[in-house]
């Protein structure tokens, strides 16, 4: 095949590759996937006011986030079933995300064990929990963070119930038999038997285990049992950040679960400038959400955002050509990002400021 030149290219390749109910579950949101598909369009929305006479020559993408120094302000979000793409799954695509002077953030539902990811990057990495009706099996999860060495907790918790997505329904989706999930905490397969309607499994697991009951007193149960910094994700709402903050978050991640959760929701694009105007500079800023483009991670951090989160775009990259491909991808928006700036007369994250957005 051709090189692919961009993000699309590489989802366009690994719709081809992979098997329908694979891509189905990777690509697909919730309902109409009306927000699947304004989480890219809202993006495209915005206009950049550029700067010119600047004097770009020299740019410096690189950016400190919670005692990290990431060369670009861009970390790979948390997706599951890695293995499902390519054999090496998570482990791949940390060391991706290590070549890239980026950072990674490591799904429950992830198919290698967090400490396998762990030794496959110096990087950042944080590990993205749920809260389970078993308080137990929550703290066990944590120590082991903790004890791999992850420096984060990234707490989902835009996911109560899990929300309707059509495509895995219509295809039966399913984790077939030789992809663990490590990370769990309990056994997916023991606990839902051998039923034959695989459909809604992950669905009845997330009702056997998750709590739907978890509120604003369970963030700060967790702060108790960890030293770990917390970033709350699934945030839309200012109002919602400044509680996590008064709950003592670190700082949150702007997201609507890449569409697949509630449909109809508002995109991220446009929920970001509250949610900064709310923060005034309190805590750590992270958006994720159709970003595609290198000119979507520079309106992100003019809006206010610190970095942003990369999800699918990995995934097509690990189904294309494995950790290559997975390198590929974020060396395309990397060099995206670094033309942005320039073509926006920007020389440092600093210089992304709010005045760029029309």
């Amino acid at each position: 095949m051709p090189m692919p030149v961009n993000l699309h290219d590489y989802e366009a390749e690994a719709a081809l590759r992979l098997p329908r109910m694979v891509y189905d579950y990777y690509a697909g949101g919730a309902n109409d996937e009306i927000l699947l598909r304004e989480s890219r369009t809202a993006w495209d929305a915005l206009r950049i006011r550029y700067r010119v006479l600047r004097d770009v020559s020299r740019r410096d993408l690189s950016v400190e986030l919670e005692g990290h120094r990431l060369e670009w302000p861009v970390i790979v979000a948390p997706m599951a079933f890695q293995q499902m793409a390519c054999a090496e799954g998570e482990v791949a695509t940390a060391r991706a995300s290590a070549a890239a002077g980026s950072g990674m953030i490591l799904s429950t539902l992830s198919n290698c064990t967090i400490e396998s990811v762990r030794a496959a990057t110096t990087g950042l990495l944080w590990f993205q929990l749920y809260i389970y009706r078993d308080r137990g099996v929550t703290m066990e999860l944590v120590q082991r963070a903790e004890r791999a060495g992850c420096t984060g907790l990234v707490l989902t918790v835009d996911t109560p119930m899990l929300g309707r997505r059509e495509r895995d329904l219509l295809n039966g989706f399913h984790v077939p038999p030789e992809f663990p999930a490590p990370n769990l905490g309990v056994d997916m397969r023991s606990t839902l038997g051998t039923s034959a309607d695989m459909s809604s499994a992950l669905a009845q697991f997330i009702l056997h285990h998750w709590d739907a009951g978890i509120a604003w007193r369970d963030l700060q149960w967790l702060q108790s049992i960890t030293q770990l910094p917390i970033y709350v994700k699934g945030i839309v709402r200012g109002d919602d950040a400044l509680l996590a903050l008064e709950h003592g978050a670190r700082g949150v991640i702007v997201s609507n679960h890449g569409g697949r959760q509630l449909d109809t929701a508002v995109p991220t694009a446009r929920a970001l400038r509250d949610v900064a105007e709310c923060m005034q500079g309190r805590g750590t800023l992270l958006v994720d959400g159709g970003v595609r483009r290198g000119t979507d991670v520079l309106k992100a951090l003019a809006l206010g955002a610190h970095a942003v989160l990369l999800g699918r775009p990995l995934l097509w990259g690990l189904a294309t050509n494995g950790e290559q491909g997975a390198r590929h991808v974020l060396s395309l928006l990397r060099d995206e990002v670094d033309l942005a700036f320039a073509l926006a007369g920007v020389r440092s994250p600093g210089e992304a400021t709010a005045d760029l957005i029309a």
